[in-house]
């Protein structure tokens, strides 16, 4: 019953507004990431007591330049519903989104010492984190809307594939000024207004070995995209950067959905579906969600990502339109409104 509750969450979350391609592509490619909801959140709900939350993806054309409103409503009701369920959890993100994260933060009542300021420039503070911080006991890191760098030849030859990595390919549409860079989705290079956050995901089987990681993402720019083939997502994706922005950095799981919000309820649902606590997601409805995504535009403040403009959207979604598949994940849980 639980699977079949899981199964119905991605249907819901699995719609491409954008039209970015990743899944509306899947009629004629296949679908990418099967199960990967699925799976993640059984080895939360069985495994999981610290939980590091990774979000924060920078706009810097922004009207103003600010975060964007996709991830930190995801990465919270994300980590309130770890909290609730005994899962102890903290946020991560950098200098450029710490107003926005830390807005949010406040609106949710989301504890102040759980919220980390990743620095941009400290080889001491990803191990600090590991060995003594909040990481210390981690078991799952997850990204939420987080981008990441791209593709290299070395990182084409270290993904898992069932033919030779289509090395030519890349080197005749990549120029190396593009390589192992993060970028946005129309293929701006924005290395100068985003820390290099990935190197969490990077380092984090030197110090636990044992921890898992999720990527959640909408664009193939994002942690966790590196679980793809990059040819895979080259094709699908509908950009004309789409040999470009593809992220290398993998994780033990992907999931992907319409808007990264949208991947991270359905984690949360899941998860708490499979430990019997459904109950616990009661409070974040749709007027709750509403409110809090009002505040983080006005005091973040925060921006549209696909607009650029701070109004009360995601990805272009007006939030009748955006809030949805929550609300149908919310009727399957018999959650009301």
């Amino acid at each position: 019953m639980p699977e079949k509750l899981i199964a119905q969450f991605e249907r819901l979350i699995r719609r491409d507004p954008a039209r970015r391609g990743l899944i509306s592509s899947e009629a004629e490619h296949g679908p990418l990431c099967g199960g990967h909801l699925l799976n993640a959140a059984k080895h939360l709900a069985q495994h999981a007591t610290h939980v590091g939350i990774v979000t924060g993806f920078y706009i810097p054309q922004g009207t103003p330049p600010a975060a964007e409103t996709d991830g930190p409503l995801g990465a919270f009701l994300l980590a309130q519903a770890f909290q609730l369920a005994g899962i102890e959890t903290c946020v991560i993100t950098d200098e450029y989104c710490a107003s926005a994260v830390r807005q949010t933060a406040n609106a949710v009542d989301y504890p102040e010492e759980n919220l980390l300021s990743y620095p941009q420039a400290n080889d001491r503070w990803i191990p600090e984190f590991f060995t003594g911080g909040p990481g210390k006991q981690i078991t799952h890191l997850i990204s939420v809307e987080r981008v990441g760098p791209s593709h290299t030849p070395e990182s084409l030859r270290n993904q898992e594939r069932n033919t030779a990595p289509p090395l030519n390919q890349f080197a005749d549409l990549v120029p190396e000024s593009s390589h192992n860079r993060c970028h946005n989705m129309r293929g701006e290079i924005i290395d100068e207004q985003t820390a290099d956050m990935h190197r969490l995901f990077e380092e984090l089987p030197a110090h636990h070995p044992n921890a898992k990681t999720i990527g959640i993402g909408d664009g193939g720019n994002e942690i966790g995209m590196g679980s793809v083939p990059w040819e895979e997502l080259h094709v699908r994706l509908t950009s004309e950067q789409a040999h470009k922005i593809p992220c290398r950095i993998s994780t033990d799981w992907n999931i992907i959905a319409g808007t990264s919000n949208w991947g991270a309820y359905a984690l949360a649902a899941a998860t708490l579906l499979l430990k019997g606590q459904t109950k616990k997601l009661k409070l974040f409805n749709s007027s709750q969600q509403l409110q809090v995504l009002k505040h983080l535009v006005e005091y973040g403040p925060a921006v549209d990502g696909v607009t650029r403009r701070q109004e009360a959207t995601v990805d272009g979604l007006p939030f009748l339109t955006y809030i949805q598949p929550w609300e149908g994940i919310r009727r399957l849980l018999e959650l009301g409104d």
